[in-house]
Order: structure tokens, then sequence, then C-alpha cells
């Protein structure tokens, strides 16, 4: 590594570890994610003869597909020894939270099998907002914050921003109020209402909440309170209004082709979690779940856990305020234990709009976690453009985080042609909702 972050010197970025490997290892091997429609995705690389090393990275790979991409099925090709030890890990050992997700977002078991030869590529491109005639709603729900705003004819007439606590609340009555709040107040602006956009964080399936951070704290008994919670909010607003939900990540990607005026836009918001969406070469979405939060991209074993998945090297400890959290010990930053994630980021980012030194170096060492970690994220994603936004990138210390990434890029990987991007302040607070508008 030439760029060694200050604050975490024991970072080791999946990318070198399998760039290395992929050169030394000589034998083909593929996989295969496959979801519950027949859409997949086929993934060839390369092993070696070392059968732990082997299963070290594939596990990873295998692990960052079931979040990049998503499925029910993964296909072994090349070595029916991993597959066998796959199996074990995602149905009774360490992975058992991701085979969990897999069978609440599909209602199917993760299967995994080993095979002789991969599946047929079968892929599919999903059209993607771009509507902005009449009146529109765009709503967009943070962990920390919800926003909203009005759009008429494509001209944004009202924005708003609100501090909630979704996160920590267990009533399903304190989501509905807030979201059907914001939605009021975006409505009264506008002579009428055409449609409602939702941008929010989780998995969603025909506009149902399948597994979402924002309700995590809801107990299973009235999780179905949440499942429709867009659909119930917007005929509470007016009835027959139609409301689409996608996934924040996917319309940050949105957001950024609007902006850029172009495909191939990898978005990442950095806020109360690690959003990620994908606007592809056709200027549609893949279908794909893309919630890099759970995507590794540091082999360190002895990483900061997750203790929702309970996996080391996570982009959300990564690329969310609890990034910036988790550095703060190393900067020398002390925190008042009472304050809210939102509130300690807010403590950084005072402190570095003051010019202080300790907030630069967890400012740097973010961006060289991000430098490190876009060539990871393109071994999947045909990347041109990378957006990135959310409350992590407000201020003096978002641009550090672009300039330091953009150093790392071009010195560490010359050939990666990725741009990164980032809107201004006010589209990087409230883009979201101004691009839910559209969907």
């Amino acid at each position: 590594m030439k760029f060694i972050p200050e604050l975490d010197k024991d970072f080791s970025p999946m990318i070198l570890g399998w760039n290395k490997f992929q050169e030394a290892a000589k034998k083909s091997f593929g996989i295969a994610v496959e979801d519950a429609d027949g859409y997949n995705y086929i993934f060839d690389c390369k092993v070696g003869d070392d059968k732990e090393q082997n299963y070290l990275f594939i596990e990873r790979i295998v692990k960052s597909l079931l979040w990049v991409v998503g499925g029910n099925k993964i296909y072994i090709a090349g070595d029916d020894g991993i597959a066998e030890r796959l199996k074990a890990e995602y149905q009774t050992g360490k992975r058992k939270f991701d085979a969990g997700i897999v069978k609440t977002v599909y209602d199917m078991p993760l299967e995994i099998t080993a095979c002789k030869k991969l599946p047929v590529l079968k892929r599919r491109t999903v059209k993607a907002g771009g509507n902005t005639s009449g009146c529109r709603i765009g709503f967009d729900a943070g962990g920390s914050d919800r926003k909203v705003s009005a759009v008429v004819d494509g001209e944004v007439i009202f924005s708003e921003e609100v501090v909630w606590h979704p996160k920590i609340n267990s009533d399903p009555q304190y989501h509905f109020d807030g979201i059907l709040s914001a939605l009021q107040t975006a409505k009264s602006k506008m002579p009428r209402v055409d449609s409602i956009g939702v941008s929010s964080a989780g998995i969603f399936i025909n506009n149902r909440t399948c597994v979402a951070s924002l309700f995590k704290e809801v107990p299973k008994d009235k999780f179905h309170l949440v499942r429709n919670i867009y659909e119930r909010t917007a005929e509470a607003l007016g009835k027959g209004i139609p409301v689409t939900v996608a996934n924040d990540g996917d319309v940050t990607a949105i957001a950024g082709g609007m902006m850029l005026d172009s495909n191939g836009v990898l978005g990442i918001a950095m806020g109360t979690s690690e959003a990620g969406g994908y606007l592809n070469a056709e200027g549609g979405l893949n279908g794909w779940l893309s919630e890099l939060a759970f995507a590794p991209c540091d082999l360190n074993p002895n990483a900061v856990v997750d203790p929702w998945s309970g996996d080391v090297g996570t982009g959300v400890n990564y690329f969310s305020q609890d990034a910036v959290i988790k550095l703060c010990p190393a900067a020398g930053i002390p925190l008042d234990e009472n304050l809210t994630p939102a509130e300690k980021l807010k403590v950084v980012q005072d402190l570095i709009k003051k010019g202080d030194k300790r907030a630069g170096k967890i400012y740097r060492t973010i961006g060289i976690y991000l430098g490190y970690t876009l060539p990871f994220y393109a071994l999947f994603y045909d990347i041109k453009y990378a957006l990135v936004l959310g409350r992590v990138l407000s201020g003096k210390g978002g641009d550090l985080i672009v300039e330091v990434a953009a150093e790392v890029l071009k010195t560490e990987f010359p050939d990666c042609k990725i741009q990164i991007v980032t809107p201004d302040e006010n589209f990087k607070r409230v883009g979201q909702s101004i691009a839910a508008s559209s969907l």
C-alpha cells in the first residue's frame, strides 16, 4: 500500500489482496448468483493450490455477490470442496445472518450448489426515474433525518429536512406519523399531488418492506404495520395517489444520472449507513440489491464487527457516520456517549470546520478507504462515475474525502478511469428526495 491510513494502520484493502491472489492463481473457477425470477450474474476468476487461501477469497467474493447482486441460489464451478464449506458456513456457521436475510427477501432458503458448468447469463434492465411532469412529492427516509421535496413540472418549489430517530423506535405509529407529516407538508405547497416517490434505506419488493434498518426495532408481531407503510401513508394523504418505493442507493444513482446527464453511475450515500445503487450503461437499474453496507472492503480479521450482521470489515463501518465515530478514539476526539450518532458526527464536522487536525485525520482515513474500495466495487459494476453524497460528505470533511480518494485512485490504480463526483451542499442533503420525486 502506498497510502496507509493514519488512524487505521491495519486496514487491508480487499482489492489489493484479491489482485495478488488472482496473479498467482491458475485454475479456472466460476460463481453464479441467481434470483427467484431466474436472472443471474456470472463471476469468473481463478483459484490456486492453497485450499485455505482459496476459501478465504472465494467466501469474501460470494458474500459480496450476495449483497451487491442478490439472489437465493449460488452455483460454484471449479471446486466442490469450496461449495460444501460454503453450505456449512451459511447454514449453521458465521454467515447465518446472510442466509436469513436471503430467506426474508426471496421467501426461499439460500441454495448453494456445486456444478460442472454455470448457467447461461440472464440479466435485466429496469427503467429508472426520469418522470418530471405534474405535481410530485419526493420523500427520502434516512436513519437520522427525513427529507421531503415538492416538485412541480421538474421545478423544486419546496424542500425540508427534519431530524427523527426511526432506528431506535419500536412503535410503528412513530414511523407512520413521521412519514405522513412530511408528505402533508409537501402537499400543502402544491395545488394537488399526482404521485409520490420514496427513497428508503432497505430492501423493497413491490413497494413492500423486506428488510430495513430503519425498522429494525419494530417487533416481529408488529412488522406487518411497516411492511406496507409507504402505501398506507400515501392512502392517508389522499385516495388513489400512486406511490413508488426504491432503495435509497438506487435513488442516489438516479440522482447522479440526472445531475451528470450520464449513465454508468455508482451512487454511494454515506449517512446513517452506507447505501449503494447503480445506474447501468443503458440508463436503467439492474434489479440488484446493492446493499454495500454488508459487502466486505477490509481483509483485516481484527477489523470492527458490524453488530447487525456479525461480520468484520464490511462497508457500514467505513462509509457512514459509524466510520467517523469509530475513528474518533484513535484521533483523540472525546465524544459524549449521551449524544445520538448524528450528533456525534456533527461534533466532528464542527471541528474540521474550525481546522482541527484531529478531525482532518478522520476524513483522510475515510478518503483512503474509499480510494481502495472503489476498484473493488468495479469488479462487479462498470463504473464511469462514482457519485458520493450524504451527511458524512457535507462540508470540508467531504471535500477532503473526495480529494484523498481521487489521489489514491490516480496513484495506485492509474488504469482505473472512475471519476469521483459530489454535488453541491443542498443536493448532498436533499438531492435524493428530489430524485425520488421522478420515480
